[in-house]
């Protein structure tokens, strides 16, 4: 059986041909180490094969992991790559490098209240539903830019870029790859500063090549490292 180990390097080997073949500096891609479900002992498996950020989902385990004696003072980055609900964020957001899965105007209105009581500055994806999948959380491609405005002039919260989920069939998922980097780029058309708008998180085990071919800058791999859930 392979070790995680060997898995990370084996992606970062794939990371680094898809970014060749599309013309990029493999360093413009950050690899996301999704460890939702996996305990922490797999966790500091891949912190101590080099693998420095990490993704998780739910609130409750997020919070169990983060501060299970294995991890505790390890210099880890955590990423909130989850639906997160407004009455979870305060029990977050002192804890996490950056949060991906706001997908509501509401939603980024209560992060930035929070971070203002916390007398902090807070770095957050918008989630969008690029392939319309009602099962799916996100803000509609229009919305996002109908809420730009409104979103620009929360305090303490900075927007960052956008992130997404892909349909499952590759054709599909590499077009709404590419709507993702469009719509950023209407994005920063209209912000305020564009230089902050940096990061789109797309791809997964499935698809991350595909996503690097149309600009990702974070991939949020998890089977591929760690196993089946």
């Amino acid at each position: 059986m392979e070790s995680i180990a060997s898995r990370l390097e084996a992606i970062q080997e794939e990371i680094k041909a898809a970014c060749i073949e599309a013309g990029r500096d493999p360093a413009g891609v950050r690899l996301i180490a999704v460890s939702k479900t996996k305990p922490a002992s797999l966790v500091r498996e891949a912190f101590d094969a080099g693998q420095i950020e990490f993704g998780e989902s739910y609130v409750q385990e997020f919070l169990e992991k983060s501060e299970d004696p294995l991890l505790q003072n390890r210099p880890l980055k955590w990423h909130f790559i989850g639906h997160l609900q407004s009455n979870k964020i305060r029990s977050i957001i002192q804890k996490v490098s950056l949060i991906h899965g706001i997908d509501k105007l509401s939603t980024a209105e209560e992060l930035s209240k929070r971070a203002l009581q916390h007398q902090i500055t807070i770095d957050y994806l918008l989630e969008v539903n690029t392939s319309g999948e009602a099962s799916k959380y996100g803000m509609h491609p229009d919305e996002v830019l109908s809420s730009a405005e409104a979103l620009f002039r929360l305090p303490n919260i900075t927007l960052c870029g956008l992130m997404t989920i892909a349909s499952p069939e590759s054709t599909l998922a590499q077009q709404e790859f590419r709507q993702l980097r469009l719509l950023l780029e209407q994005l920063k058309q209209i912000a305020p500063d564009p230089s902050k708008l940096t990061e789109l998180s797309m791809g997964m085990s499935g698809d991350f090549a595909e996503a690097i071919h149309e600009g990702a800058t974070m991939i949020r791999v998890g089977t591929a490292i760690f196993g089946w859930r």
